[in-house]
């Protein structure tokens, strides 16, 4: 499916913290990446309502993910879709299996910003969505401005349903 040619706007940086603020997510796990860490992870990094837990794996971050919602924290771990591949196994032993809600803010990088992830030029691009399908992990694809309205009430529904979630950014943020 191809994007609509007056929804072309770029999801804003600002937009996508104040909707993660909004889901009552208390702790940002982060290893960085070139898609999110200008506009999304410095935001993160300076709001005294968020706290940023540095991690140097992404599997890390699942594991820390899970824990917190053990103690009725939420938390999201903000990575691009190469951490994604990397932790698959770690997402399947401990989210899917377990049925906990590790909510994810895949950054895409290499994604054109016409083409949904599937349509991808880009491998590592193109295999996210069939991955998070055969898993069983809810997504949303984020893309443009307003796109960012969808963030909280997935959020929500991860920890009602207690099941991992991915949202995808398509571009990176402004």
């Amino acid at each position: 499916m191809k994007e609509d040619s007056h929804r072309t706007a770029s999801i804003a940086g600002a937009a996508i913290v104040d909707a993660i603020k909004r889901s009552g997510v208390e702790f940002v796990v982060s290893v960085p990446d070139r898609v999110t860490s200008e506009t999304v992870l410095r935001r993160v990094e300076s709001d005294s309502a968020l706290r940023l837990v540095r991690v140097c794996k992404e599997d890390e971050g699942v594991s820390i993910c899970a824990a917190l919602s053990f103690c009725d924290k939420r938390a999201l771990l903000l990575m691009q879709n190469t951490g994604l591949l990397d932790s698959v196994n770690a997402l399947r032993g401990i989210a899917v299996e377990y049925g906990l809600p590790v909510v994810m803010m895949v950054g895409l990088l290499a994604h054109e910003s016409v083409a949904t992830p599937v349509e991808s030029r880009s491998y590592g691009v193109r295999i996210v969505t069939p991955i998070l399908d055969a898993m069983g992990i809810a997504y949303e694809f984020l893309h443009t401005s307003g796109d960012e309205q969808r963030i909280a009430p997935a959020i929500e529904r991860a920890y009602a349903n207690s099941t991992p979630l991915a949202l995808l950014i398509g571009r990176s943020p402004v």
